[in-house]
This record gives structure tokens, C-alpha cells and sequence, in this order.
């Protein structure tokens, strides 16, 4: 930068101080801009509380999803609600819900797992089942972890050098958490992608995908396989016992209805990039073609408690 002639080395000094910042508060924003906003085609999706919390909380598709597999990693390893929250809360501070493949040092992923420290190879760790995988596992091995403090809990696993830092996500953790562990019902919508829709959904894909997550028992054997294209629609029983919800339930003792809602925000949260087109679930159903509706209420005959439908965009 040219020094201006005759100026004082006070004023030359707040000269440089104040285009520093101004380059600084530049630069925070174009990162803020290209980490946390999605594209003009991105689908948007938001998460709320109970009628008396009035609590609201947006994200990306892209952060939807990775949510969801915490999510549901953890209630198929029987985890309880408190662990969904801390492991959310975990990943917002440490990658803002983002499967980024760079951090300090050699960490990655979701977490910010360390191939050095023995979390997994590079590539394992930048699997979003994986790595929310190994995070429970280690959190099961803090003694006492859903009765500590988040941040505690969070940071016998992490060994992070700011371990404060988790707080200021625990409420947002913990909506989401209540919404995807099913508690509270209808509480997850995502817009319709904007841009080119031309592309079919693949029933098969979500099957996969529901069985990468949950686990096999999530669906049927037959649905379950590999095999010949079936029907658009991917139904997933809701057993009555509680006891067999324990695959996406937040606790072994969840109701059957929790269990349901937790499938079905786990399909709107993966609706954008699976091309799902209709999804019903305890007398609730959301559509692409009405997304900005968000759920909305219908005869039982079309959506059930003994089932979550889950139809793909022909």
C-alpha cells in the first residue's frame, strides 16, 4: 500500500488497521457466503419446535441430510435423544453440518475425525454413517455423557482446543434432534428444488439408502434386497411394539408414531436428493408440487400409522 506524503505514523497506522479489517470483514463474508449458502437450485429446509417453544431453525439440504444420518445412525445403535443432540451439536461447531474434506491439520469430515488419531482412513471418515458411527462410539465410553454438560460430553470425545465453542449450538442441536428422532411430529419441511426436475426418483436408491442408515431391519427382506425395479412408492412398516422401533426410534422405549415420524423426516430431509415426491406418514402428507404448504393433513386411509410411504418423482 503507497504511504501518503506528510501524513502522521499515527494516522498512516489506523490507515493500515482499517483496510486489515476491511479485507478480514470481506473475506468472512465471502466464506460465510460459500460455507453456509447453497446454490440457486439448492432446496431449502427448515426444522420447528411445539406450539409453545415457537423456535425455528433453517438449513440446507446438504446439512438436512447430514443431520439425518447422525440422526439415525444414532437411534439405530439405541442411542437416546441427549446423544442425537450432542453429536448434532458437534458437527454444527466443527463443520457446520458439512462433509468438508480439509481442516486443521488432517482432520475431516462431519467431525473433524483425525486418519493420524486413529478415527479411520481419509475415505472412511468422510462417510457421514461412518464417522457419526465412531463419534457414538466413543461417546458411549464417557461415563455418565447424558447427564454431563454438552460441551463436557462433547469435548471427552473431541479433545477440541475450544471445547466452549459447542454451547451456542445446543439449541439448535436440540431441535433438530426432537424433530428427527421423531418426538415431535411434522416439524421438518423442505422446500421443492428449484431448476430441472426432469430426472426420475429411484425407489431402489431409497431402500439403500434407508438401509445404510437404519440398518437391514428397517425393511422387510423382500423390500430390503437388491433386485428388479418395484413401484414408485417404498413403504416402511411402523411395527406396533416398541421394543422393534428401536432402529430409528431415539430410545428402545419410543412409541411406534415417534418411530414413524423419525423415518419420515428422514425422507424429507433426503427428498431433494433422492426425487421424492410424496411422503405420508400418520395422517400428514407433503408433496413436492406443494412444498411451501409443508405437511399437511389427509384422510387416514391415505396415510397411516402402521406405515411411512415414501414415493419417488416418476
Amino acid at each position: 500500500m503507497a504511504q501518503v506524503r506528510g501524513s502522521s505514523p499515527l494516522r498512516r497506522r489506523a490507515v493500515r488497521i482499517g483496510a486489515g479489517v476491511a479485507v478480514l470483514l470481506a473475506l468472512a463474508g465471502y466464506v460465510a457466503v460459500q460455507f453456509f449458502a447453497g446454490g440457486q437450485g439448492d432446496t431449502r429446509c427448515s426444522v420447528r419446535g411445539g406450539a409453545e417453544s415457537g423456535a425455528r431453525y433453517e438449513l440446507t439440504t446438504e446439512q438436512a441430510v447430514n443431520a439425518a444420518t447422525i440422526s439415525s445412525v444414532g437411534t439405530s445403535r439405541g442411542m437416546p435423544e441427549r446423544a442425537v443432540t450432542i453429536a448434532l451439536a458437534t458437527a454444527l461447531q466443527e463443520s457446520a453440518l458439512r462433509n468438508i474434506g480439509h481442516g486443521d491439520r488432517d482432520s475431516l469430515g462431519l467431525f473433524q475425525q483425525r486418519p493420524s488419531q486413529g478415527w479411520g482412513t481419509e475415505k472412511q471418515i468422510l462417510d457421514p454413517a461412518y464417522s457419526a458411527g465412531r463419534f457414538y462410539q466413543h461417546l458411549t465410553e464417557v461415563p455418565g455423557y447424558s447427564r454431563l454438560p454438552l460441551t463436557v460430553a462433547a469435548q471427552r470425545v473431541q479433545k477440541s482446543g475450544f471445547p466452549q465453542a459447542y454451547a451456542k449450538h445446543e439449541p439448535d442441536a436440540a431441535l433438530l434432534a426432537s424433530a428427527l428422532t421423531g418426538r415431535t411430529p411434522a416439524s421438518l419441511s423442505c422446500e421443492a428444488r428449484r431448476g430441472d426436475d426432469s430426472a426420475p426418483g429411484d425407489p431402489a436408491e431409497v431402500r439403500k439408502r434407508l438401509v445404510r442408515d437404519f440398518g437391514a431391519g428397517v425393511l422387510p427382506r423382500s423390500r430390503a434386497a437388491a433386485g428388479a425395479p418395484e413401484a414408485r412408492t417404498v413403504v416402511v412398516p411402523v411395527p406396533a411394539g416398541s421394543g422393534a422401533g428401536r432402529a430409528a426410534a431415539s430410545d428402545v422405549n419410543a412409541s411406534p408414531q415417534q418411530r414413524g415420524w423419525a423415518l419420515a423426516h428422514w425422507a424429507m430431509a433426503h427428498s431433494a436428493e433422492l426425487r421424492v415426491g410424496r411422503i405420508a406418514y400418520a395422517g400428514h402428507e407433503w408433496r413436492t408440487s406443494e412444498a411451501s404448504k409443508g405437511w399437511q393433513k389427509v384422510p387416514a386411509d391415505r396415510a397411516g400409522t402402521g406405515e411411512v410411504r415414501i414415493t419417488t418423482s416418476p
